[in-house]
């Protein structure tokens, strides 16, 4: 009977993650197939809640980084996560020593500072956001393109 309750739940942990793509409860689906087929070899109840454990874990470490890269890759960053990469134009002087710096990008004007502490960015340069801390642009130099 043990192996009915595994393979319902298999069930219900793939429909969430099919219905949701959100690579939450796929680990544990795997679990839970591996329980199901503890259960069906007639072993213990213990031994079937050992295996979910362990094999859920082991998915969740070891595949979790592998379907992060590989899985929702092509899904378009929003809000202020889309400004990192693009390039913003120096509208007061990026300085961190002295606490200015402003840029724009977009049309919307941000404060910005350099990510090197030593660096200046003169009014009029072009630079790089790397980074967004609360809402300031954290900048760097632009590479030049070859």
């Amino acid at each position: 009977m043990a192996s009915v309750y595994w393979i319902i739940l298999f069930v219900i942990l793939a429909g969430v993650e099919a219905a949701t793509m959100a690579l939450t409860t796929v680990w544990f689906a795997g679990g839970a197939l591996a329980a199901f087929f503890v259960a069906k070899a007639g072993l213990s109840v213990n031994a079937q809640l050992s295996v979910f454990v362990l094999v859920s874990f082991v998915l969740l470490i070891f595949t979790r980084p592998w379907a992060l890269q590989h899985v929702n890759r092509h899904t378009v960053k929003t809000n202020a996560d889309s400004l990192v990469g693009r390039r913003a134009r120096v509208t007061e002087e990026v300085n961190n020593a002295l606490g200015t710096g402003t840029a724009v990008v977009g049309g919307q004007e941000w404060t910005a500072r350099a990510k090197e502490e030593d660096c200046v960015y003169t009014v009029g340069a072009t630079v790089e956001i790397c980074a967004i801390q609360g809402v300031k642009l954290i900048v760097k130099a632009v590479k030049e393109e070859v």
